[in-house]
Protein backbone atom coordinates (compact mmCIF):
# COMPACT_ATOMS: atom_id res chain seq x y z
CA UNK A 1 0.00 0.00 0.00
CA UNK A 2 1.55 3.62 -0.88
CA UNK A 3 0.50 6.62 1.10
CA UNK A 4 -2.01 8.59 0.71
CA UNK A 5 -1.96 12.56 1.16
CA UNK A 6 -4.60 15.23 1.80
CA UNK A 7 -3.62 18.08 -0.36
CA UNK A 8 -6.65 20.62 0.22
CA UNK A 9 -10.45 20.28 2.00
CA UNK A 10 -13.28 22.83 0.79
CA UNK A 11 -16.88 23.00 1.96
CA UNK A 12 -19.78 25.36 1.52
CA UNK A 13 -21.58 27.20 4.45
CA UNK A 14 -23.76 25.48 6.31
CA UNK A 15 -27.86 27.16 5.08
CA UNK A 16 -30.69 26.38 7.59
CA UNK A 17 -32.50 23.52 5.42
CA UNK A 18 -35.68 25.05 5.22
CA UNK A 19 -37.66 26.96 2.77
CA UNK A 20 -36.40 29.91 4.19
CA UNK A 21 -33.12 29.36 4.53
CA UNK A 22 -30.62 30.56 2.34
CA UNK A 23 -29.57 27.86 0.02
CA UNK A 24 -33.07 26.84 -0.86
CA UNK A 25 -32.72 28.60 -4.40
CA UNK A 26 -29.79 26.67 -4.66
CA UNK A 27 -29.32 22.74 -5.72
CA UNK A 28 -26.91 20.49 -4.51
CA UNK A 29 -25.10 19.98 -8.02
CA UNK A 30 -24.56 24.04 -8.34
CA UNK A 31 -23.47 23.65 -4.77
CA UNK A 32 -20.83 20.71 -6.06
CA UNK A 33 -20.05 23.16 -9.11
CA UNK A 34 -19.13 25.82 -6.78
CA UNK A 35 -16.47 23.54 -4.31
CA UNK A 36 -15.04 21.81 -7.96
CA UNK A 37 -14.51 25.28 -9.67
CA UNK A 38 -12.85 26.36 -6.26
CA UNK A 39 -10.67 23.25 -6.50
CA UNK A 40 -9.72 23.92 -9.32
CA UNK A 41 -8.84 27.06 -9.22
CA UNK A 42 -6.74 27.97 -5.80
CA UNK A 43 -4.81 24.75 -6.39
CA UNK A 44 -4.14 25.28 -9.98
CA UNK A 45 -5.15 21.86 -10.55
CA UNK A 46 -5.19 20.32 -14.20
CA UNK A 47 -8.29 18.42 -13.66
CA UNK A 48 -7.28 15.95 -15.98
CA UNK A 49 -4.51 14.21 -13.47
CA UNK A 50 -8.10 13.35 -11.09
CA UNK A 51 -9.15 9.62 -11.73
CA UNK A 52 -12.70 9.82 -10.26
CA UNK A 53 -14.87 11.60 -8.23
CA UNK A 54 -16.61 10.21 -5.31
CA UNK A 55 -19.62 11.84 -3.41
CA UNK A 56 -22.27 10.46 -0.77
CA UNK A 57 -25.30 11.65 -1.09
CA UNK A 58 -27.71 10.22 1.35
CA UNK A 59 -30.89 10.78 -0.64
CA UNK A 60 -30.15 10.57 -4.18
CA UNK A 61 -33.25 11.54 -5.80
CA UNK A 62 -34.56 13.87 -7.66
CA UNK A 63 -32.19 16.29 -8.66
CA UNK A 64 -29.90 14.90 -6.06
CA UNK A 65 -30.11 11.34 -8.40
CA UNK A 66 -29.01 9.81 -11.50
CA UNK A 67 -25.33 10.18 -10.36
CA UNK A 68 -25.06 13.23 -9.13
CA UNK A 69 -20.70 13.20 -9.28
CA UNK A 70 -20.34 12.42 -12.44
CA UNK A 71 -22.91 15.37 -13.63
CA UNK A 72 -21.21 17.92 -11.33
CA UNK A 73 -17.91 17.16 -12.67
CA UNK A 74 -19.36 18.20 -16.32
CA UNK A 75 -21.44 20.81 -15.04
CA UNK A 76 -18.36 22.31 -13.53
CA UNK A 77 -15.53 22.17 -16.77
CA UNK A 78 -13.54 19.37 -15.51
CA UNK A 79 -12.08 17.21 -18.03
CA UNK A 80 -14.24 14.98 -19.27
CA UNK A 81 -11.81 12.31 -18.44
CA UNK A 82 -12.72 12.60 -14.82
CA UNK A 83 -14.94 9.77 -13.73
CA UNK A 84 -17.60 9.88 -10.87
CA UNK A 85 -19.52 7.61 -8.45
CA UNK A 86 -22.38 8.51 -6.15
CA UNK A 87 -22.54 6.23 -3.18
CA UNK A 88 -24.68 5.88 0.23
CA UNK A 89 -23.31 4.87 3.18
CA UNK A 90 -26.28 7.45 5.61
CA UNK A 91 -24.94 10.03 7.90
CA UNK A 92 -21.43 8.28 6.97
CA UNK A 93 -21.39 8.69 3.66
CA UNK A 94 -19.04 11.90 3.04
CA UNK A 95 -16.60 9.92 5.41
CA UNK A 96 -17.14 6.77 3.44
CA UNK A 97 -16.10 8.45 0.42
CA UNK A 98 -12.54 9.79 1.87
CA UNK A 99 -12.18 5.97 3.14
CA UNK A 100 -13.14 4.93 -0.31
CA UNK A 101 -10.83 7.31 -2.34
CA UNK A 102 -7.72 6.28 -0.07
CA UNK A 103 -8.68 2.39 -0.63
CA UNK A 104 -8.40 3.45 -4.38
CA UNK A 105 -5.34 5.22 -3.96
CA UNK A 106 -3.61 2.96 -1.52
CA UNK A 107 -4.15 0.28 -3.90
CA UNK A 108 -1.87 1.97 -6.38
CA UNK A 109 -4.97 1.46 -8.86
CA UNK A 110 -5.67 5.10 -9.22
CA UNK A 111 -3.76 8.49 -8.58
CA UNK A 112 -5.69 11.27 -7.65
CA UNK A 113 -8.91 11.10 -6.10
CA UNK A 114 -11.62 13.87 -5.09
CA UNK A 115 -14.12 12.73 -2.42
CA UNK A 116 -16.89 14.89 -0.38
CA UNK A 117 -20.81 14.88 -0.26
CA UNK A 118 -23.69 16.83 -1.03
CA UNK A 119 -27.04 16.94 0.38
CA UNK A 120 -29.71 19.96 -0.10
CA UNK A 121 -31.55 19.21 2.79
CA UNK A 122 -34.39 21.87 2.16
CA UNK A 123 -35.20 20.65 -1.49
CA UNK A 124 -34.83 16.90 -1.30
CA UNK A 125 -36.47 15.86 2.19
CA UNK A 126 -34.85 13.26 4.31
CA UNK A 127 -36.38 9.88 3.73
CA UNK A 128 -37.56 10.55 0.05
CA UNK A 129 -36.05 7.46 -1.37
CA UNK A 130 -37.67 5.35 1.09
CA UNK A 131 -36.32 2.20 1.91
CA UNK A 132 -37.10 -1.50 3.49
CA UNK A 133 -35.61 -0.46 6.76
CA UNK A 134 -37.87 2.40 7.13
CA UNK A 135 -41.24 0.75 5.09
CA UNK A 136 -41.50 -3.03 5.31
CA UNK A 137 -43.00 -3.97 8.36
CA UNK A 138 -41.13 -7.14 8.59
CA UNK A 139 -37.78 -5.42 7.95
CA UNK A 140 -38.45 -3.36 10.89
CA UNK A 141 -39.09 -6.44 12.77
CA UNK A 142 -36.04 -8.65 11.71
CA UNK A 143 -34.08 -5.71 12.93
CA UNK A 144 -35.68 -4.32 16.02
CA UNK A 145 -35.87 -0.59 13.95
CA UNK A 146 -36.78 2.53 15.61
CA UNK A 147 -36.09 5.98 14.66
CA UNK A 148 -33.14 7.38 15.63
CA UNK A 149 -34.09 10.17 17.96
CA UNK A 150 -35.33 7.42 20.08
CA UNK A 151 -32.48 5.66 19.89
CA UNK A 152 -30.78 8.75 20.73
CA UNK A 153 -33.02 8.70 23.50
CA UNK A 154 -32.21 4.54 24.34
CA UNK A 155 -28.72 5.65 24.71
CA UNK A 156 -29.24 8.90 27.44
CA UNK A 157 -31.75 6.59 29.28
CA UNK A 158 -29.20 3.58 29.59
CA UNK A 159 -26.44 5.89 30.19
CA UNK A 160 -28.25 8.20 32.38
CA UNK A 161 -27.50 11.19 30.80
CA UNK A 162 -30.04 14.05 32.11
CA UNK A 163 -31.30 16.92 29.77
CA UNK A 164 -29.40 19.36 31.54
CA UNK A 165 -26.36 17.66 30.84
CA UNK A 166 -27.33 17.45 26.62
CA UNK A 167 -28.33 21.03 26.76
CA UNK A 168 -25.02 22.14 28.27
CA UNK A 169 -23.59 19.78 25.51
CA UNK A 170 -25.87 21.99 22.64
CA UNK A 171 -25.11 25.18 24.56
CA UNK A 172 -21.21 24.10 24.30
CA UNK A 173 -21.70 23.56 20.85
CA UNK A 174 -22.91 26.91 19.63
CA UNK A 175 -20.35 28.57 22.12
CA UNK A 176 -17.41 27.09 19.98
CA UNK A 177 -18.62 27.49 16.95
CA UNK A 178 -19.77 31.33 17.80
CA UNK A 179 -16.17 31.95 18.77
CA UNK A 180 -14.15 30.02 15.37
CA UNK A 181 -16.26 31.58 13.26
CA UNK A 182 -15.96 35.29 14.55
CA UNK A 183 -11.76 34.28 14.71
CA UNK A 184 -11.55 32.93 10.90
CA UNK A 185 -10.93 30.21 11.26
CA UNK A 186 -13.21 28.35 8.90
CA UNK A 187 -12.30 31.32 6.07
CA UNK A 188 -9.58 29.33 4.81
CA UNK A 189 -11.96 26.41 3.67
CA UNK A 190 -15.22 27.66 3.39
CA UNK A 191 -16.00 28.84 -0.35
CA UNK A 192 -19.33 31.42 -0.51
CA UNK A 193 -21.95 29.81 -2.70
CA UNK A 194 -23.25 32.09 -5.44
CA UNK A 195 -26.27 31.26 -7.80
CA UNK A 196 -26.64 30.79 -11.35
CA UNK A 197 -26.52 34.71 -11.81
CA UNK A 198 -23.40 35.18 -10.01
CA UNK A 199 -24.51 36.60 -7.02
CA UNK A 200 -23.23 35.54 -3.40
CA UNK A 201 -26.14 33.97 -1.35
CA UNK A 202 -24.36 32.67 1.67
CA UNK A 203 -21.08 33.33 3.03
CA UNK A 204 -21.07 31.71 6.37
CA UNK A 205 -22.70 29.00 8.42
CA UNK A 206 -25.92 30.45 9.18
CA UNK A 207 -27.54 28.44 12.14
CA UNK A 208 -24.93 29.59 14.59
CA UNK A 209 -26.77 30.99 17.64
CA UNK A 210 -24.07 32.64 19.74
CA UNK A 211 -26.83 33.27 22.71
CA UNK A 212 -27.96 29.61 23.03
CA UNK A 213 -27.76 28.53 26.93
CA UNK A 214 -29.15 25.75 29.34
CA UNK A 215 -32.00 28.26 30.07
CA UNK A 216 -32.54 28.86 26.50
CA UNK A 217 -33.29 25.34 25.32
CA UNK A 218 -34.89 24.10 28.26
CA UNK A 219 -38.43 25.96 27.23
CA UNK A 220 -38.13 23.31 24.09
CA UNK A 221 -40.01 20.12 24.47
CA UNK A 222 -38.47 16.41 23.47
CA UNK A 223 -39.16 16.10 20.00
CA UNK A 224 -39.26 11.82 20.32
CA UNK A 225 -41.83 11.33 22.88
CA UNK A 226 -45.01 10.64 20.32
CA UNK A 227 -42.84 7.96 18.11
CA UNK A 228 -42.25 6.52 21.41
CA UNK A 229 -45.51 6.31 22.17
CA UNK A 230 -46.71 4.58 18.69
CA UNK A 231 -44.87 1.92 19.85
CA UNK A 232 -41.00 2.07 19.46
CA UNK A 233 -40.36 2.39 22.97
CA UNK A 234 -41.68 -1.02 23.31
CA UNK A 235 -39.28 -2.38 20.81
CA UNK A 236 -36.32 -0.96 22.52
CA UNK A 237 -37.38 -2.11 26.26
CA UNK A 238 -38.09 -5.20 24.45
CA UNK A 239 -34.51 -5.52 23.04
CA UNK A 240 -33.16 -3.74 26.36
CA UNK A 241 -35.19 -5.05 29.10
CA UNK A 242 -32.93 -3.20 31.84
CA UNK A 243 -33.61 -0.10 30.29
CA UNK A 244 -37.12 0.50 32.23
CA UNK A 245 -38.98 3.42 31.53
CA UNK A 246 -37.75 5.64 28.95
CA UNK A 247 -36.54 9.20 29.09
CA UNK A 248 -37.15 11.43 26.07
CA UNK A 249 -34.51 14.07 26.38
CA UNK A 250 -33.56 14.83 22.95
CA UNK A 251 -34.95 17.91 21.01
CA UNK A 252 -34.18 20.14 17.78
CA UNK A 253 -31.78 22.09 20.28
CA UNK A 254 -29.61 19.48 21.06
CA UNK A 255 -29.70 17.28 17.92
CA UNK A 256 -28.41 18.20 14.77
CA UNK A 257 -29.88 20.98 12.61
CA UNK A 258 -31.10 19.92 9.00
CA UNK A 259 -29.14 22.20 6.91
CA UNK A 260 -28.05 22.26 3.32
CA UNK A 261 -24.35 21.69 2.33
CA UNK A 262 -21.47 20.20 0.76
CA UNK A 263 -17.32 19.39 0.94
CA UNK A 264 -14.68 17.73 -0.53
CA UNK A 265 -11.29 16.53 -0.15
CA UNK A 266 -8.87 16.09 -2.56
CA UNK A 267 -6.49 13.10 -2.30
CA UNK A 268 -3.49 11.87 -3.80
CA UNK A 269 -0.14 9.82 -3.80
CA UNK A 270 2.85 11.24 -3.24
CA UNK A 271 4.01 11.14 -6.61
CA UNK A 272 0.61 12.43 -8.32
CA UNK A 273 0.97 15.22 -5.87
CA UNK A 274 4.01 16.44 -6.99
CA UNK A 275 3.12 15.99 -10.42
CA UNK A 276 0.32 18.24 -9.76
CA UNK A 277 2.60 21.01 -8.07
CA UNK A 278 0.65 20.24 -4.80
CA UNK A 279 2.09 20.29 -1.17
CA UNK A 280 0.41 18.08 0.95
CA UNK A 281 -1.68 19.12 4.31
CA UNK A 282 -1.94 15.58 5.86
CA UNK A 283 -1.72 11.50 5.41
CA UNK A 284 -4.16 8.97 6.02
CA UNK A 285 -2.90 6.96 8.57
CA UNK A 286 -5.76 4.53 9.20
CA UNK A 287 -9.24 4.07 8.32
CA UNK A 288 -12.10 1.40 9.33
CA UNK A 289 -16.10 0.83 9.12
CA UNK A 290 -18.37 -1.51 11.44
CA UNK A 291 -21.46 -2.79 12.01
CA UNK A 292 -23.50 -2.39 15.34
CA UNK A 293 -26.35 -3.36 17.39
CA UNK A 294 -29.15 -1.63 15.27
CA UNK A 295 -31.66 -0.94 17.44
CA UNK A 296 -30.14 1.09 19.73
CA UNK A 297 -28.03 2.06 16.39
CA UNK A 298 -26.43 5.32 16.80
CA UNK A 299 -22.60 3.52 19.49
CA UNK A 300 -21.30 2.54 16.28
CA UNK A 301 -18.27 5.38 17.05
CA UNK A 302 -16.39 4.06 19.07
CA UNK A 303 -15.87 0.38 18.05
CA UNK A 304 -15.02 2.17 14.55
CA UNK A 305 -12.40 4.26 16.60
CA UNK A 306 -10.93 1.20 18.37
CA UNK A 307 -10.57 -0.37 15.29
CA UNK A 308 -8.71 1.87 13.41
CA UNK A 309 -6.60 2.84 16.05
CA UNK A 310 -5.62 -1.25 16.42
CA UNK A 311 -4.90 -1.29 12.73
CA UNK A 312 -2.65 1.73 12.97
CA UNK A 313 -1.00 0.29 15.74
CA UNK A 314 -2.09 3.50 18.14
CA UNK A 315 -4.20 4.06 21.37
CA UNK A 316 -6.35 7.46 22.22
CA UNK A 317 -3.61 8.83 23.92
CA UNK A 318 -1.95 9.30 20.46
CA UNK A 319 -4.74 11.25 19.36
CA UNK A 320 -4.49 15.01 19.66
CA UNK A 321 -7.53 16.26 18.32
CA UNK A 322 -11.47 14.38 17.65
CA UNK A 323 -14.09 15.45 15.47
CA UNK A 324 -17.14 13.41 16.28
CA UNK A 325 -20.75 14.24 14.12
CA UNK A 326 -23.33 15.47 16.71
CA UNK A 327 -26.02 13.16 15.56
CA UNK A 328 -27.69 13.97 18.61
CA UNK A 329 -26.04 15.27 22.28
CA UNK A 330 -25.81 11.72 23.71
CA UNK A 331 -24.14 10.24 21.12
CA UNK A 332 -20.82 12.25 21.19
CA UNK A 333 -20.66 11.67 25.21
CA UNK A 334 -21.41 7.85 24.74
CA UNK A 335 -18.53 7.85 21.93
CA UNK A 336 -16.22 10.23 24.36
CA UNK A 337 -17.02 7.62 27.51
CA UNK A 338 -16.59 4.47 25.93
CA UNK A 339 -13.10 5.79 24.24
CA UNK A 340 -11.68 7.73 27.64
CA UNK A 341 -11.64 10.95 25.41
CA UNK A 342 -11.58 14.60 26.90
CA UNK A 343 -14.02 16.47 25.67
CA UNK A 344 -11.84 19.51 25.21
CA UNK A 345 -10.51 17.64 22.70
CA UNK A 346 -13.49 17.89 20.56
CA UNK A 347 -14.92 18.98 17.98
CA UNK A 348 -13.09 22.36 19.64
CA UNK A 349 -14.65 24.16 16.70
CA UNK A 350 -18.32 23.25 17.62
CA UNK A 351 -20.28 19.94 15.46
CA UNK A 352 -23.29 19.54 13.81
CA UNK A 353 -25.19 20.58 16.46
CA UNK A 354 -24.93 24.61 15.78
CA UNK A 355 -23.91 24.38 12.35
CA UNK A 356 -26.24 21.52 11.22
CA UNK A 357 -25.81 18.10 9.77
CA UNK A 358 -26.24 17.81 5.26
CA UNK A 359 -25.89 14.44 5.62
CA UNK A 360 -23.99 13.34 2.69
CA UNK A 361 -21.40 15.83 3.25
CA UNK A 362 -20.82 15.89 7.13
CA UNK A 363 -17.60 13.58 7.11
CA UNK A 364 -15.88 15.00 4.74
CA UNK A 365 -16.62 18.79 6.35
CA UNK A 366 -15.37 17.67 9.55
CA UNK A 367 -12.24 15.71 8.35
CA UNK A 368 -11.61 19.40 6.46
CA UNK A 369 -12.19 21.27 9.74
CA UNK A 370 -10.20 18.47 11.55
CA UNK A 371 -7.15 19.32 8.76
CA UNK A 372 -7.36 23.31 9.42
CA UNK A 373 -7.64 22.78 13.01
CA UNK A 374 -4.22 20.61 13.50
CA UNK A 375 -2.52 23.27 11.25
CA UNK A 376 -3.72 26.06 13.46
CA UNK A 377 -2.96 24.01 16.79
CA UNK A 378 0.59 22.87 15.53
CA UNK A 379 -0.68 19.24 16.34
CA UNK A 380 -0.01 15.92 14.94
CA UNK A 381 -2.75 13.68 14.79
CA UNK A 382 -6.51 13.80 14.54
CA UNK A 383 -9.46 11.22 14.15
CA UNK A 384 -12.98 11.88 12.83
CA UNK A 385 -15.85 9.55 13.12
CA UNK A 386 -19.81 9.41 12.56
CA UNK A 387 -22.46 7.23 13.58
CA UNK A 388 -24.05 5.73 10.51
CA UNK A 389 -28.07 4.97 10.45
CA UNK A 390 -28.69 1.05 10.88
CA UNK A 391 -26.12 0.99 13.63
CA UNK A 392 -22.63 1.35 11.98
CA UNK A 393 -19.96 3.30 12.36
CA UNK A 394 -16.94 5.02 10.60
CA UNK A 395 -13.76 6.54 11.37
CA UNK A 396 -10.42 7.83 9.41
CA UNK A 397 -7.27 9.17 11.34
CA UNK A 398 -4.98 11.61 10.46
CA UNK A 399 -1.19 13.13 10.26
CA UNK A 400 -0.59 16.57 10.02
CA UNK A 401 2.56 17.13 7.62
CA UNK A 402 4.11 19.65 8.93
Amino acid sequence: MQDVYIYDAVRTPRGKGKRDGSLHEVPAVDLLKNLLEALRDRNNLDTSLVDDVVLGCVTPVGEQGADIARTAVLYAGWDQSVAGVQLNRFCGSGLEAVNLATSKIGSGMEDMVVAGGVEAMSRIPMGSDGGAMVMDTAVNEAMGFIPQGVSADLIATLEGYNREQLDAFAAESHRRAAEAQADGRFDGSVVPVKDRAGMTVLEKDETIRPTTSVESLSGLKASFTQMGEMGFDHVAKFKYPEVGEMTHVHHAGNSSGIVDGAGLVLLGSKEAGEKAGLKPRAKIRQIAVTGSEPTIMLTGIAPACRKALDKAGMSVDDIDLVEINEAFAAVVLKATDDLGIPLDKVNVNGGAIAMGHPLGATGAIILGTLVDELERQNKKTGMASLCIGGGMGVATIIERVA
